[in-house]
């Protein structure tokens, strides 16, 4: 019987210790994880806060965090505020149009739309469309043409100094050229889109195809030799080729172009909105920093965290894509 307890109490002590060293790594992997971006980021908000009343601008002092954490406060307020606003403008209506029809049971009720200035957050959205679009559009291009050059080297040699060249075009450059080009084919009496999405739109995907053009076009040229040969052996068509051989194999060069293609466009997007005027983030910092009001500094650091925290939200929307979709499940997770 001593023997017994003894070995279990040895069995019990092993069990502890192998318990406190599983808690103890668990501790340490916490803190690694959130003790360390923590710190960091409190790093980044005292040197933030230090420089800042070190900077003594034409509208004051350079904001610093809690600056910009009033002047938050301050725009969703005003959000807000004009949401409200519009609601009292269809009660009105609604009201009016009741008591006009109670006189005139044959009147026809019309509401007019709501024509307020947009806030902050109605312009996130109006940003958030524009650049998911301009990057559908460019995706649309880009993929099947970089899986033609990736499958045909003469098309490939034909097309390459044509990409080389216009790859590093600035959008400053794009913009006016576009803005002429719909200006002059766009013409309607009742547009569908204001000329300015449009712009903004065009610009966007024409300064981020080119990422996903390229990088589909060296996964697809990259397809394994004996899976080509399965392909030839099996005498697949082109399209079941192309659909059962090259696109899985080519599936993680896609979307690590795809993840540089929408950085490139949330960048791009920012300053298209500031000089075609479309509404959105671009044209909030345009318009805030035209106004010059003390306020306007703290405003535009808002808006530039809130551009920032977007793109890091849409590069992991899309790494999460890629982890889902592609075989390569030791996709870049940082």
């Amino acid at each position: 019987m001593s023997s017994i307890r003894m070995t279990l109490a040895g069995v019990s002590s092993i069990a502890g210790v192998k318990s406190n060293d599983t808690l103890s790594s668990w501790f340490k992997r916490t803190a690694r994880a959130l003790g360390l971006p923590l710190l960091g980021l409190l790093v980044f908000l005292m040197i933030w806060q230090a420089g800042a009343k070190q900077i003594h601008t034409s509208l004051g002092e350079f904001p610093g965090p809690s600056q910009v954490y009033q002047q938050t406060l301050s725009l969703i307020a005003d959000h807000a505020a004009e949401r409200n606003r519009e609601a009292e403008f269809y009660e009105r209506q609604e009201t009016r149009n009741a008591e006009r029809i109670a006189k005139d049971p044959s009147y026809e009720a019309k509401i007019r739309e709501y024509t307020g200035k947009p806030t902050f957050f109605d312009q996130i959205g109006t940003s958030l469309v524009t650049v998911l679009a301009g990057f559908v559009i460019a995706g649309l291009i880009a993929i099947p043409l970089g899986i033609c050059i990736g499958l045909n080297g003469a098309l490939y040699s034909a097309l390459n100094p044509v990409i080389q060249l216009f790859k590093p075009v600035s959008p400053l450059a794009w913009l006016p050229l576009v803005t002429m080009v719909v200006s002059a084919v766009y013409v309607t009496p009742d547009p569908m889109f204001a000329k300015s999405f449009l712009t903004s739109l065009f610009t966007v995907s024409l300064c981020c195809l080119w990422p996903t053009l390229i990088n589909t076009a060296v996964g697809v040229s990259a397809v394994s030799p004996d899976l080509q040969n399965v392909s030839k052996v099996l005498r697949l068509s082109w399209g079941t080729h192309v659909v059962k051989i090259v696109l899985p194999s080519s599936v993680p060069m896609i979307f690590t172009g795809l993840r540089l293609s929408l950085g490139i466009a949330w960048m791009v997007l920012i300053a298209a909105e500031m000089l075609a005027q479309n509404p959105g983030l671009g044209k909030f910092v345009w318009d805030e920093f035209q106004n010059g009001s003390s306020d306007s500094l703290g405003r535009i650091m808002v808006a530039v965290l809130v551009i920032g925290l977007i793109g890091f939200l849409l590069d992991r929307v899309m790494l999460l894509l890629q982890r889902a979709f592609s075989w390569d499940k030791n996709a870049i997770t940082r």
